[in-house]
């Protein structure tokens, strides 16, 4: 099997090239949790996939071996938060691996518990919350597949977090000239 990358042939991609190759491809920024109060354990994902519309279902992916796999498969749920520029901050904080957790993060986040029993930011640009579908083996991590069960947000002007080539980013204002 070969690849094409700047007109050159490889024979096998290694893992810097297809990293930077992915970093090419502009994502959201989000805040995926499990658990509220004490439980509450957060991490920032870039992962997230629409998959269905009938039934609503949504895809991320996170590490097989990480924090946050064994806990959405042992409580059947998790929410996202999709974050806006404003809250570039919070994306970098709960990359960290020393990130908090419990009652920690949920004063940081200024979260409240959703209805699934997760932790949701109220001033997130959306937040999906679901119950757990389907979750599937993929090299070093789980594909997590989640049936939205409430959904908020969607309707404020903010602009969203973007992360593209290892950085965030923004689009540009709404009407700027191309």
């Amino acid at each position: 099997m070969t690849a094409v990358t700047a007109g050159a042939l490889l024979a096998e991609p290694d893992v810097a090239s297809f990293r930077a190759a992915m970093g090419r491809f502009p994502t959201g920024v989000t805040l995926l949790t499990r658990g509220s109060g004490d439980d509450t354990i957060v991490m920032t994902l870039n992962s997230l996939t629409s998959v269905s519309l009938d039934p609503m279902l949504i895809l991320v992916s996170v590490k097989a071996d990480g924090r946050m796999r064994p806990r959405i498969s042992r409580a059947g749920n998790f929410a996202v938060n999709v974050l806006t520029e404003s809250q570039r901050d919070l994306a970098q904080e709960f990359c960290r691996p020393d990130r908090s957790e419990g009652r920690e993060a949920m004063l940081r986040l200024s979260a409240e518990e959703g209805v699934t029993g997760n932790a949701v930011l109220p001033d997130a640009e959306a937040v999906f919350e679901c119950l757990l579908e389907a979750e599937y083996a993929a090299g070093d991590h789980t594909l997590l597949v989640g049936r939205v069960v409430a959904l908020s947000g969607g309707l404020s002007a903010a602009d969203p977090l973007l992360f593209h080539q290892g950085r965030f980013g923004r689009l540009p204002a709404a009407g700027a000239a191309a």
